[in-house]
Protein backbone atom coordinates (compact mmCIF):
# COMPACT_ATOMS: atom_id res chain seq x y z
CA UNK A 1 0.00 0.00 0.00
CA UNK A 2 1.11 3.54 -0.83
CA UNK A 3 0.35 6.97 0.80
CA UNK A 4 0.80 10.45 -0.70
CA UNK A 5 0.48 12.78 2.24
CA UNK A 6 0.49 16.51 1.64
CA UNK A 7 0.98 19.80 4.22
CA UNK A 8 1.76 23.40 3.55
CA UNK A 9 -1.46 24.47 2.58
CA UNK A 10 -3.29 27.51 3.71
CA UNK A 11 -4.57 30.91 3.75
CA UNK A 12 -2.26 33.96 2.37
CA UNK A 13 -2.89 37.62 1.04
CA UNK A 14 -2.17 38.04 -2.61
CA UNK A 15 1.44 38.73 -3.30
CA UNK A 16 2.32 35.96 -0.67
CA UNK A 17 4.33 32.51 -0.86
CA UNK A 18 3.26 28.79 0.15
CA UNK A 19 5.24 26.06 0.13
CA UNK A 20 3.41 22.82 -0.17
CA UNK A 21 5.31 19.40 0.66
CA UNK A 22 3.84 15.74 -0.21
CA UNK A 23 6.29 12.67 1.19
CA UNK A 24 5.13 9.46 -0.47
CA UNK A 25 5.28 6.02 2.01
CA UNK A 26 4.38 2.81 1.85
CA UNK A 27 5.50 -0.38 -0.30
CA UNK A 28 7.50 1.35 -2.88
CA UNK A 29 10.43 0.38 -5.86
CA UNK A 30 10.91 3.51 -7.25
CA UNK A 31 8.96 6.89 -7.28
CA UNK A 32 9.17 8.17 -11.24
CA UNK A 33 7.03 10.92 -12.29
CA UNK A 34 5.59 13.32 -9.35
CA UNK A 35 3.20 16.42 -9.69
CA UNK A 36 1.43 18.70 -8.41
CA UNK A 37 -2.61 19.42 -9.81
CA UNK A 38 -4.95 21.81 -8.49
CA UNK A 39 -8.68 21.72 -8.43
CA UNK A 40 -11.77 24.36 -8.04
CA UNK A 41 -15.36 23.52 -7.20
CA UNK A 42 -17.64 22.61 -10.42
CA UNK A 43 -13.79 22.88 -12.73
CA UNK A 44 -11.82 19.86 -13.95
CA UNK A 45 -8.89 18.90 -11.95
CA UNK A 46 -5.89 20.20 -14.19
CA UNK A 47 -1.78 20.04 -14.31
CA UNK A 48 0.18 22.75 -12.13
CA UNK A 49 3.64 21.27 -12.41
CA UNK A 50 5.61 17.68 -13.02
CA UNK A 51 8.95 16.96 -12.04
CA UNK A 52 10.72 13.52 -13.22
CA UNK A 53 13.32 11.59 -11.12
CA UNK A 54 16.05 12.61 -13.01
CA UNK A 55 14.55 16.52 -12.33
CA UNK A 56 13.07 17.90 -15.43
CA UNK A 57 10.48 20.04 -14.78
CA UNK A 58 7.09 21.11 -16.44
CA UNK A 59 5.02 24.43 -15.63
CA UNK A 60 1.56 24.90 -17.03
CA UNK A 61 1.83 28.36 -18.84
CA UNK A 62 -0.25 30.18 -15.89
CA UNK A 63 2.57 29.66 -13.69
CA UNK A 64 4.42 32.33 -15.89
CA UNK A 65 7.30 31.57 -13.29
CA UNK A 66 6.09 32.14 -9.97
CA UNK A 67 6.20 28.40 -8.85
CA UNK A 68 8.98 25.78 -8.41
CA UNK A 69 8.41 22.18 -8.07
CA UNK A 70 11.27 20.01 -6.58
CA UNK A 71 11.88 16.59 -5.25
CA UNK A 72 14.12 14.64 -3.13
CA UNK A 73 14.31 11.70 -3.74
CA UNK A 74 16.13 9.97 -1.06
CA UNK A 75 12.95 11.23 0.88
CA UNK A 76 10.32 10.66 -1.88
CA UNK A 77 9.16 14.02 -1.29
CA UNK A 78 8.07 16.87 -4.16
CA UNK A 79 7.87 20.12 -3.15
CA UNK A 80 5.83 23.28 -4.90
CA UNK A 81 7.39 27.22 -3.96
CA UNK A 82 4.28 28.93 -4.71
CA UNK A 83 5.46 32.89 -4.72
CA UNK A 84 3.40 36.15 -6.09
CA UNK A 85 0.13 34.12 -5.50
CA UNK A 86 -3.19 35.75 -6.88
CA UNK A 87 -6.86 35.04 -5.91
CA UNK A 88 -7.25 32.69 -9.00
CA UNK A 89 -4.86 30.45 -7.15
CA UNK A 90 -6.97 29.37 -4.83
CA UNK A 91 -7.58 25.70 -4.80
CA UNK A 92 -7.40 22.32 -3.76
CA UNK A 93 -4.01 21.16 -4.40
CA UNK A 94 -3.61 17.86 -4.83
CA UNK A 95 0.02 15.54 -5.31
CA UNK A 96 0.30 13.23 -7.76
CA UNK A 97 3.18 10.21 -8.47
CA UNK A 98 3.90 7.30 -10.50
CA UNK A 99 4.88 4.44 -8.28
CA UNK A 100 6.71 0.96 -9.23
CA UNK A 101 5.70 -1.86 -6.74
CA UNK A 102 8.35 -4.31 -5.52
CA UNK A 103 10.13 -6.82 -5.72
CA UNK A 104 11.05 -5.48 -9.59
CA UNK A 105 9.12 -2.61 -10.32
CA UNK A 106 7.86 -3.86 -13.22
CA UNK A 107 4.72 -2.32 -12.73
CA UNK A 108 3.73 0.90 -12.30
CA UNK A 109 0.57 2.67 -10.58
CA UNK A 110 -0.23 6.47 -10.26
CA UNK A 111 -1.49 7.82 -6.85
CA UNK A 112 -2.94 10.66 -5.33
CA UNK A 113 -3.00 12.58 -2.27
CA UNK A 114 -6.12 13.61 -0.64
CA UNK A 115 -5.75 17.66 -1.29
CA UNK A 116 -4.41 20.64 0.60
CA UNK A 117 -6.96 23.72 0.44
CA UNK A 118 -4.82 26.79 -0.42
CA UNK A 119 -6.97 29.80 -0.25
CA UNK A 120 -5.58 33.61 -1.55
CA UNK A 121 -7.43 36.72 -0.38
CA UNK A 122 -7.42 39.37 -2.06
Amino acid sequence: QVQLVESGGGLVQAGGSLRLSCAASGSIFSVNLMGWYRQTPGKQRELVATIASGGTTNYEDFVNGRFNISRDNAKNTVYLQMNSLKPEDTAVYYCYALITAPPWGQYQYQYWGRGTQVTVSS
